[in-house]
């Protein structure tokens, strides 16, 4: 394993200092959202990338993040966060052999209940 070149780290620092903030909350909101999806069973393959466990991580991570930044996203933003939010909440419960309590399904700490 090799050590990074600092000339290319200085330039990474640099190129995220020019991204805004609500782009790079966004980004990691998707990739968690999309993680998620894949770990419901939303793939194309589902039998074989189904796993619950890792989903409800994922979505309590997405959950938490939404809830924080929705204040500083603006309605846009935050409004098709929490749509993504919910619909793979939704998808968590559907894809549940034994479904959680109402209020209690992954995020729903964060969000309140999703039926």
């Amino acid at each position: 394993m090799s050590a990074a070149d600092p000339e290319d780290v200085g330039e990474e620092i640099r190129d995220i200092a020019e991204v805004p903030a609500v782009e790079v909350i966004n980004t990691v909101a998707v990739h968690l959202l999309s993680a998620a999806a894949v770990k419901v069973g939303l793939a194309d393959d589902p039998e074989e990338q189904t796993d619950l466990d890792e989903a409800r991580k994922l979505i309590d991570a997405l959950a938490g993040l939404v809830t924080a930044a929705a204040p500083s996203l603006g309605d846009h933003h935050a409004r098709a966060l929490r749509d993504g939010l919910r619909t793979i909440q939704l998808a968590f419960r559907e894809a549940s052999r034994i479904p959680d309590p109402i209020g209690k399904g992954p995020g729903e700490k964060w969000t309140g209940p999703v039926s």
